[in-house]
């Protein structure tokens, strides 16, 4: 496992303090798991990005036209 130094706020450590105290975790466990969502999230939308434009040339333009496309199959 690597380490790394962030700086942050006074204001965003305190939140950091409170949630990780009020949640019984470290302040490192917390920032480790916000970032590992932010960088899902980030892949998420990189891929959607690069579908939506295929789904569309495909006519999928709404959630119900992905459900219904995912039926038929």
């Amino acid at each position: 496992m690597s380490t790394i130094t962030l700086r942050v706020p006074d204001e965003l450590d305190k939140a950091l303090e409170k949630q990780s105290a009020a949640m019984g975790i470290s302040k490192s466990d917390l920032a480790r798991e916000a970032l590992k969502r932010y960088l899902r999230v980030a892949d998420f939308r990189a891929l959607r990005r690069g579908m939506v434009p295929r789904a569309q040339a495909l006519g999928i333009n709404t959630d119900d036209d992905v459900f219904d496309a995912l039926q038929r199959k």
